[in-house]
């Protein structure tokens, strides 16, 4: 059930959360068996807004982007597979819909690296049962972490449009 989590700032550090903060956040909402690796990475509104245009085809910046490592071909050794992918958080933007939510930065960090570590283990949110299922298990999650349930101002199940393979859609 070990996680091992790399932590990427790629922007100034003051004023964010720490990689313990970060990483109880993505071990609470890791759900395999066996040994993983994440990278965690903070950009700035230009990273995050050419990550997005180049993966999804979105020119702005968003909240939360996965990339889940590619599906390596059978007979590797288990630690080859491993690798879980990326998550990138946009710093910039999370800042801004915290206080737009009314939500603490330490809680709506949380909520997005819990978000992007599902979206890691294959869930999604593109029909409204993916959705009600993904936010019901997020909130679970936060609860278990000490915070409020993120969706209860917004109407349940929320489907986003269709992105590209291998990123997330705004939370």
């Amino acid at each position: 059930m070990a996680l091992e989590i790399a932590v990427q700032y790629a922007v100034p550090r003051a004023g964010l959360p720490g990689p313990t903060t970060l990483h109880r956040a993505a071990r609470a909402a890791w759900r395999g068996a066996g040994a993983a690796t994440v990278t965690l990475r903070l950009v700035d509104a230009e990273e995050g807004q050419s990550l997005n245009h180049t993966f999804r085809g979105r020119d702005y910046a968003t909240n939360v982007l996965s990339f889940p490592a590619p599906t390596l071909p059978p007979g590797l050794p288990p630690e080859a597979s491993a690798y879980l992918g990326d998550i990138v958080l946009c710093v910039p933007v999370l800042a801004r819909e915290a206080a737009e939510q009314g939500k603490t930065l330490a809680a709506h960090y949380h909520h997005m690296v819990v978000h992007g570590m599902l979206h890691l283990q294959g869930m999604d949110h593109q029909t409204p049962d993916e959705a009600a299922r993904m936010e019901a298990i997020e909130s679970s999650i936060l609860a278990g972490l000490g915070y409020p349930n993120p969706y209860d101002a917004d109407p349940p199940a929320r489907v986003l449009s269709p992105h590209p393979a291998g990123t997330a859609p705004d939370a």
